[in-house]
């Protein structure tokens, strides 16, 4: 059965008020918020406070990622069911998935068994079922705040509240397990779920949309790709998405080994890179206004070339310079949290498939997102231990390809990906109101 064409009923959607943005936003933060412990704090404790083997725990939570990254387009089909049935039916289905989310992350930090070997078996369990209701109840929330429509500033406002506050719960996630411990870690999950929940309920809500069928034949899972639009987009996403990983994953060792940072440092350059990608949101939405998404997205990759450029010539004493680098590379980071999402929103609107099919494109778009994770860790890692790089060896050649591993290679990838922007997105007749 061919995917039929759904008849619309367009509405302008209102102005977007502070209000609206927390109702919507808010469950943003209790799923950021969890996502920090499970790929920071869950591995330390599992092998240095339970005995695990470092190298099979490993093994399971690559497993565990990898699942988690392929079921995300099939969860992506399930929401567009659930969302052609009724909104009623998506949150039902949410509320259940953040109910699992909260039982899957507890067992995780609090598990009923203490055997090395078991603890193995509960963790890979227990990572499966709390990745899938994480992804699902992602998947259904960003459909939802793309299915609103609107012009560029207005998509770029939803994202930008859903953003900003799960930027909000990673700085909490980052600080709670340290100065209040687990049970208050987890108690602040509960809440921030359920009254993330309660809020979604209250938000704005998509437009009607009159579908005569949803078709449920396996071969709509693979209908994004059918979009040329999509598939251009996905590919900016994926070199911008990998550029930005790759110092993620090496920042600490950049940190301790080139710059030789205290700890007090490197936790104040990770709280300051944060928080001004939070602060930023703002002043890019200001640009989408002036100049469009695309050259919007454009000029914050230009930044993060040239603030990575200068980082390239920091060495051992200059982790106070490092701070302004965290400053203007947290500013770039709010481009990227606001502004794919929000062209993705308007290819799916351009596509004519506003209100049937957010779900598979979401489902693909955070595959994407996962796979640029595992593609960081797994190309920086591997190469810097091939070419010698040694943890805590601070000589001058581990040095120089720390740099080039931190800052050079993230630029090549950010100057590719926006060569790709401005001549694969940007129609020619495009103008930069409407890009």
């Amino acid at each position: 059965m061919n995917l039929r064409t759904a008849v619309q009923t367009e509405t302008t959607p209102h102005a977007w008020s502070v209000s609206d943005g927390l109702r919507y936003g808010l469950l943003g933060l209790p799923l950021a918020f969890c996502a920090l412990p499970l790929y920071v704090l869950m591995p330390n404790l599992y092998a240095r406070h339970w005995g695990v083997s470092l190298a099979a725990l490993g093994a399971v939570l690559l497993g565990a990622r990898l699942l988690d990254a392929v079921i995300d387009p099939l969860l992506g089909r399930l929401c567009d069911r659930l969302y052609a049935a009724s909104l009623r039916a998506v949150l039902a289905m949410g509320a259940v998935a953040a109910a699992v989310l909260a039982v899957g992350f507890s067992f995780l930090f609090v598990p009923l068994v203490n055997e090395p070997g078991v603890l193995l078996w509960w963790a890979g369990f227990w990572l499966v079922v709390t990745y899938a209701a994480y992804s699902a109840l992602s998947v259904a929330h960003q459909s939802w705040g793309a299915m609103l429509g609107g012009d560029a500033l207005y998509r770029s406002r939803v994202v930008a509240w859903r953003e900003g506050l799960g930027l909000a719960g990673v700085l909490l996630a980052s600080v709670t397990p340290a100065l209040l411990g687990l049970p208050a870690m987890l108690a602040l999950l509960f809440f921030g779920l359920a009254g993330g929940w309660w809020a979604w309920r209250a938000a704005p809500q998509p437009a009607r949309h009159r579908h005569a069928t949803v078709t449920t034949a396996p071969h709509t899972l693979w209908h994004p790709w059918r979009n040329p639009g999509f598939r251009r987009l996905l590919g900016v996403y994926l070199l911008n998405g990998i550029a930005s990983a790759i110092p993620a994953t090496l920042v600490l060792f950049f940190l301790q080994d080139r710059l030789q940072a205290s700890e007090a440092m490197q936790s104040a350059a990770l709280a300051v890179y944060f928080v001004c990608g939070a602060l930023s949101m703002p002043l890019w939405l200001r640009g989408v206004k002036r100049w469009g998404l695309v050259h919007s997205w454009r000029f914050g990759m230009l930044l993060s070339i040239a603030v990575f450029l200068g980082a390239s010539r920091l060495g051992a004493g200059d982790a106070p310079w490092f701070l302004l680098v965290c400053a203007l590379s947290g500013a770039a980071l709010g481009s990227d949290l606001v502004l794919p999402g929000a062209l993705l929103a308007g290819v799916i609107a351009r596509a004519g498939d506003r209100g049937r099919a957010e779900g598979a494109y979401f489902g693909w778009w955070n595959f994407a997102t996962k796979l640029n994770l595992a593609l960081a860790a797994g190309l920086a890692l591997p190469l810097l231990g091939w070419f010698g790089y040694v943890p805590g060896v601070r000589d001058a050649n581990a040095s120089a390809l720390l740099t080039a591993a931190y800052c050079l290679l993230p630029c090549a990838l950010k100057a590719l990906a926006a060569g790709a922007l401005h001549f694969f997105i940007i129609p020619p007749t495009a103008q930069p109101h409407i890009s």
